[in-house]
């Protein structure tokens, strides 16, 4: 299978790893008392609502993304920096429920007899170990952001908020300086750790998960 072929069977699984985690923040601000996602048409499992191109485009240049965050107001929580906390968390543990479904049925399925499904499992565990270790990066907006600030005190969350309006510039910066000038910064701080998650889950199969990965992105 070539590799525009791979990226065709890769675009469905972005879109709905993509979905479950913004669907999984909005429900999650829903059991907490925080109706916005719904009102505004987000908690549904349709990928055009949650859709952001560049965050896609991401995912097939350099290996990671992001979807249109679900919008959620803090001021319908009972205890707002905790709850922001576990709404922020249900999304990255969505990716790692769909890594690890991904990573049983990849055992099941050869590349040789089922030369569609094995590659679309492939791409479903890897997807959602980078959309998990990505956004639990703690920076803002990224969802570590919030976790690392609901598990601290409220005073050191307090300080952390102030560097908020920095962390997208920051995030866009290491982006262009990745793509410009070849840096490698994002790929040394999160590779390791997706690639060791990626072999732990998929042990003898990773090999052939590798050979599908490197035909995709390279």
């Amino acid at each position: 299978m070539n590799k525009s072929q791979l990226l065709v069977l890769m675009t469905p699984v972005i879109l709905f790893s993509l979905t479950v985690h913004e669907y999984s923040h909005g429900r999650m601000a829903l059991v907490l008392g925080d109706d916005t996602a719904k009102r505004l048409g987000r908690l549904t499992f349709n990928p055009l609502k949650h859709l952001d191109l560049m965050g896609v485009l991401f995912f097939y240049f350099l290996g990671f993304g992001w979807a249109k965050p679900v919008p959620v107001d803090w001021r319908n929580f009972e205890n707002p920096r905790k709850d922001m906390m576990y709404v922020s968390m249900a999304g990255p543990i969505s990716n790692v429920v769909l890594a690890f479904l991904c990573s049983f049925f990849i055992r099941l399925f050869s590349p040789i007899d089922h030369p569609i499904l094995f590659p679309i499992l492939c791409f479903g565990v890897y997807i959602n170990v980078a959309l998990f270790i990505f956004n639990m990066l703690p920076v803002y907006p990224l969802d570590g952001s919030s976790v690392l600030k609901g598990m601290v005190p409220q005073e050191i969350a307090h300080k952390l908020s102030s560097f908020d309006r920095f962390g997208g510039l920051m995030i866009l910066g290491v982006f262009l300086l990745d793509h410009f000038a070849h840096t490698g910064i994002i790929w040394t701080v999160i590779g390791f750790p997706i690639i060791f998650v990626v072999q732990m889950l998929t042990q003898e199969s990773f090999p052939l998960l590798q050979q599908v990965l490197m035909a995709s992105f390279n």
